[in-house]
């Protein structure tokens, strides 16, 4: 896994070590949600293969990302596109309050700002 800065990683799964890896940075989030995250990564690697993370860009901003081995000829790269866009559209909801968390805690920026964007674009 391509991880620049470790401390951005949220969670990762890996069908290769058939592991999951959860940042124990972000260990304040409820149990519900570190669930629902285990949960969710282990199924999309279990469906397309190689290895899926949740990572946080330098503002605060929340990527899914997957890549394989070269050699993976298993590995579902359309597959993974449309999980990764089936993903971001039904986890809509979860993934803003994990960018609003990491903005708030992480970067301690003002929440009251962080909702009045947030409001502003809906």
């Amino acid at each position: 896994m391509d991880m620049l800065n470790e401390n951005n990683v949220l969670c990762a799964a890996s069908t290769y070590e058939q592991k999951y890896y959860f940042n124990q940075r972000f260990d304040a989030l409820p149990t519900g949600i570190k669930e629902e995250l285990q949960i969710m990564s282990v199924l999309f690697t279990e469906e397309v293969g190689g290895i899926f993370s949740l990572v946080y860009d330098d503002e605060g901003n929340l990527m899914l990302e997957t890549e394989a081995d070269e050699e993976d000829i298993l590995y579902d790269e359309i597959g993974s596109a449309l999980k990764v866009k089936q993903l971001q559209e039904t986890k809509k909801e979860l993934f803003e309050s994990l960018e609003l968390f990491y903005k708030t805690f992480v970067l301690h920026k003002d929440i009251g700002e962080l909702l009045a964007e947030v409001q502003e674009e809906e």
